[in-house]
């Protein structure tokens, strides 16, 4: 007979609430994660200053590696249903070594992007009420409340931040087009071209490399539409719809906005304003020249709220693998504890809170600069982190299908995500070959902040050897609440 510590609990205390989520409660979280906003204010702006005119293709292009990866992904949701999502997508595609591997990285990886948002929250939040309402306040005041405001949210119902999610998202979106109908209406300064989706300035532009950089880090966060499996309403249909309406979403709108600004600045003009030293405000600048005073003022506080979205979308996808693995007892279980009432992973939500503002009142302590000290290096870390767990998880879904396809086409779990694992694979090296542009410092320092990778993985996989080879037991009981196959077993 097992013991405790041999089995993964299965007690109610550690069970999520079914049946809570639905496709476009899914939907929100993913495109909140991404932050659309901030994409096209930064990124879309670091696009055009340091890869060139190509940045719209470059983004389109990255979707489009996505959605083949989501084919097989999300095939794969109809049979594996974990809120350690990764973790249970490798464990059964590779095997449980390896799957602990990637979950090391990627629990590693969401801690690191949560810290990082709360430090952009309190960095813009501070200029934008300072220069709006006159109400000059610390930083770190504004990071913690975030992170109070975060916690609280976290631990009630799943659908609570759903709804919370759905209003500040649909507000992101409607100012970019308000900026993007006053762009057509206007028509520009120079005659309208689609030279930026030309092949040549996307594929071989001479810093190409740095489009598809800033193109994966857009859409951060989408692969967690199968961490919510086991809330999710009808999961065999929900997560795959939420996931692929998600990518494409995200693909067609940021291609168009990208394009709308070389619309609003001309072709040239735009490259111009990128690479000038005005280059931080010139969207938001460009919206109230085109499109009024309001729509500054209105986007200018609506960049606080994106990244506070964001940050509750990347706090409950983290708190769901904290969940995960806590209830396996790979961490402490603990952090497999749901709240009662709202069955929500109550523990580990607090868990994280804790952590978040440890790392907030650190950099306080330290005088760090918010954005460089706190957010972008946590940031860095984060997104290297999260495309190579991505990646391995690509080559995990084509290796669990080519054992047996169960019912679905070669297209759909073979050809089409092992292109997507090729294009992640390649997005990762891209990344870590130019990781200088998303940290936006050089010499070693940029080496240290890719080491907690490639230590995290491989100790994942010694643990996991070790645990086969001294607790058979507890080993063969991992992933267990999801379905097992005979095939599945590793």
């Amino acid at each position: 007979m097992r013991t405790q510590l041999d089995e993964p609990s299965g007690a109610q205390s550690s069970t999520l609430a079914a049946g809570r989520l639905g496709t476009w409660d899914i939907v929100f979280f993913v495109i909140s994660a991404a932050a659309p906003l901030t994409v096209i204010l930064s990124g879309a702006v670091t696009s055009f200053r340091m890869g060139g005119i190509g940045a719209p293709g470059a983004i389109l292009f990255c979707a489009v590696v996505l959605i083949l990866f989501a084919l097989g992904f999300t095939a794969m949701s109809k049979s594996v249903r974990n809120a350690g999502a990764f973790y249970a997508y490798v464990s059964r595609g590779i095997g449980k070594p390896v799957g602990l591997g990637v979950s090391s990285v990627t629990v590693f990886a969401y801690i690191s992007l949560v810290i990082s948002f709360y430090g952009f929250i309190g960095f813009f939040a501070q200029f934008t009420f300072a220069e709006l309402f006159g109400l000059d306040v610390p930083w770190g005041v504004w990071s913690l409340v975030a992170v109070l405001v975060v916690g609280f949210l976290g631990y009630r119902k799943i659908d609570v931040g759903a709804k919370v999610l759905a209003v500040l998202l649909t507000l992101e979106v409607a100012i970019l087009l308000v900026l993007a109908f006053a762009a057509l209406a206007d028509g520009g300064p120079e005659p309208w071209s689609l030279t930026s989706f030309d092949p040549q300035h996307v594929f071989f532009a001479p810093a190409a490399g740095t489009l598809f950089v800033i193109g994966f880090g857009a859409y951060l966060g989408f692969e967690s539409t199968a961490i919510y499996a086991e809330e999710a309403k009808r999961p065999e249909r929900t997560i795959p719809r939420a996931t692929i309406i998600a990518i494409a979403f995200l693909g067609v709108f940021y291609a168009f906005t990208f394009w709308i600004l070389t619309v609003a600045f001309g072709v040239e003009g735009v490259i111009e304003l990128a690479r000038s030293d005005a280059f931080e405000t010139m969207v938001i600048e460009g919206t109230g020249d085109l499109a009024g005073a309001w729509a500054a003022f209105v986007m200018k506080i609506l960049v606080v709220t994106s990244f506070f979205a964001c940050v509750l979308s990347f706090h409950n996808a983290c708190t769901r693998y904290l969940f995960s693995l806590g209830r396996e007892g790979l961490l402490p279980r603990a952090l497999g504890r749901t709240s009662r009432r709202s069955q929500s992973p109550a523990v580990a939500s607090l868990t994280l809170s804790a952590l978040s503002a440890l790392g907030v009142v650190i950099a306080i302590l330290v005088g760090a600069d918010p954005f460089l000290g706190l957010a972008l290096w946590t940031y860095a870390t984060g997104v290297q982190g999260l495309v190579f767990a991505q990646a391995v998880t690509a080559v995990a879904v084509v290796w669990y299908f080519v054992r047996d396809r169960r019912g679905h086409s070669v297209w759909r779990v073979i050809v089409a995500p092992a292109l997507g694992a090729l294009g992640l694979l390649a997005g990762f090296v891209l990344i870590v070959t130019n990781f200088e542009v998303v940290t936006g410092l050089t010499g070693p320092v940029n080496a240290l902040l890719l080491l907690p990778t490639p230590i995290l993985f491989l100790g994942g996989i010694v643990v996991g050897l070790v645990l086969r080879a001294r607790r058979p037991a507890y080993y063969s009981g991992l992933t267990q609440s999801v379905p097992v196959h005979a095939a599945d077993a590793p």
